[in-house]
């Protein structure tokens, strides 16, 4: 049954409508899901309330906002907690998945000339061409950090960096990087397989684990340059926006963090979209092929699409076979 709110909202998809927790939601699936807009602690097996996210995140070091890239709520979401620290008096960097090192300079000529303005950052970028989703909807984290006077860095590997790696391995950043980067030892076997395991279940189970080794080591040296990047900002700290898989406690950018810096407080953030099966949030560790869910928190929200991920890399395989 549809829910009588969807007809007294109208422009569903062009306008958020309020949720029935005071949120405001871009996205038009499962609204009305009892887990959306609660935030789950998984170490605790119980809810948090958003105090309670922002007191952890106030006092860490390095804060890591992980995202569905298509999904406008959890960009809303990640500016919120970005003008929370600020609200706090924390001054971090943010750094950026999503902006190639080669942009480092445009990012920077850019916030010189025009330190206000979110809007102009996406054409400075060339954002059209990078092939994330639409500018516009990231700029809300953009207008908070502008607005709290924070540092931005581009924390994304260039495409050419990504292929030289996948063909040689992270040795292909240079030995001297992948020795400072900490990627000159190999994975422990079980790591190793684990991780690959993500990438299989993550990849639809369509590609053979053999032909997922490249990518292993595009992500490993991914996680360990926006690890770098992160504390190249100093004592003010750092927030990374990036995608759920690269924000995870267990195999992510907090792993590289505390394999450089130990002792550093680090607090990770999954947004998550709802299922409309699954009601227990213990039951979404199953989709990052962990027992527990591997975040600090996990916030949950509606789902943007119902696209069938899969079924789009089985057609796109299916043509480059031809």
């Amino acid at each position: 049954m549809i829910p009588l709110r969807w007809f007294l909202c109208p422009l569903l998809l062009l306008a958020a409508c309020a949720a029935p927790g005071g949120e405001r939601w871009h996205s038009p699936l499962s609204r009305d899901h009892p887990l959306v807009g609660r935030i789950w602690r998984p170490a605790d097996g119980a809810f948090a309330d958003p105090g309670q996210l922002h007191r952890d995140l106030a006092a860490a070091e390095f804060v890591l906002l992980g995202e569905k890239h298509d999904n406008r709520d959890h960009h809303s979401l990640q500016a919120r907690l970005v003008e929370t620290l600020v609200a706090a008096g924390r001054r971090p960097g943010v750094v950026w998945e999503m902006i190639g090192e080669d942009r480092q300079l445009a990012l920077d000529l850019h916030l010189a000339s025009h330190p206000d303005d979110a809007d102009g950052l996406g054409a400075a970028l060339d954002w059209s061409k990078t092939g994330w989703p639409a500018w516009h909807t990231y700029q809300p984290i953009t207008r908070a950090a502008l607005a709290g006077g924070l540092p931005m860095r581009a924390g994304g590997l260039t495409r050419a960096t990504v292929r030289a790696v996948a063909r040689q391995g992270t040795r292909a950043l240079g030995a001297p990087r992948s020795d400072r980067l900490a990627l000159d030892e190999e994975l422990p076997a079980a790591r190793r397989q684990r991780m690959l395991e993500q990438l299989f279940e993550g990849h639809c189970k369509l590609m053979p684990r053999r032909a997922l080794l490249p990518m292993l080591a595009v992500q490993r040296a991914r996680d360990a340059v926006m690890a770098d990047r992160m504390l190249e900002l100093g004592g003010a700290g750092a927030v990374l926006i990036a995608g759920n898989g690269h924000v995870r406690r267990d195999d992510g950018v907090p792993r590289a963090l505390r394999r450089r810096r130990p002792s550093a407080r680090i607090v990770s953030v999954g947004l998550l979209e709802v299922d409309d099966e699954r009601t227990d949030p213990a039951a979404y560790a199953k989709g990052f092929t962990a027992d527990v869910l591997p975040f600090d928190f996990v916030w949950f929200t509606p789902r943007a699409d119902d696209v069938d991920h899969c079924e789009r890399l089985r057609k796109r395989l299916k043509g480059h076979k031809k």
